[in-house]
Formats: structure tokens, sequence, C-alpha cells
């Protein structure tokens, strides 16, 4: 998959990692890939819910150690 932005939000809790990917996602064309790393277990269900409220796809979500990868692709 082609990832055509990558934000790092290691460290931040929420509502931090969300506000840093919608202003990331706003950057982008719509169909663009973003990638956010996070490391707050709050962010599975608040990337869920941010995809649902936006309308932006979320593609992927994985566990990697202490961090959580979030895959969205703009609308």
């Amino acid at each position: 998959m082609h990832i055509d932005k990558e934000i790092d939000t290691s460290g931040l809790n929420c509502p931090l990692p969300i506000l840093k990917a919608k202003k990331a996602l706003a950057e982008l064309e719509s169909g663009q890939i973003l990638k956010v790393i996070a490391t707050d277990s709050g962010s599975l269900r608040d990337f869920q819910a941010f995809a649902k409220q936006t309308g932006n796809e979320l593609l992927e979500q994985e566990t990697l150690g202490m961090a959580f990868i979030h895959v969205l692709r703009r609308r």
C-alpha cells in the first residue's frame, strides 16, 4: 500500500492524535492515504469513531508492541 503521508503522534493522548490526523488529512487530496502512529490505547476506538463521523475510510488498524498504527484514506 502506498502511504502518501505519515505522522507520529507517539506520547500524545486523546484528542491530540485525532486533531493532528484531521490536520494532516486536510493537506491531502481525495483518495490519498495517511498513516498515523499512536501510543494511546484509546486511539483504536477514537479512529474508528473519527472515520465514521468524517466519512474518511479506515483502511487498517494494527498493534505493534506499544504502538497503534492507523491507516486512513481521505474522502
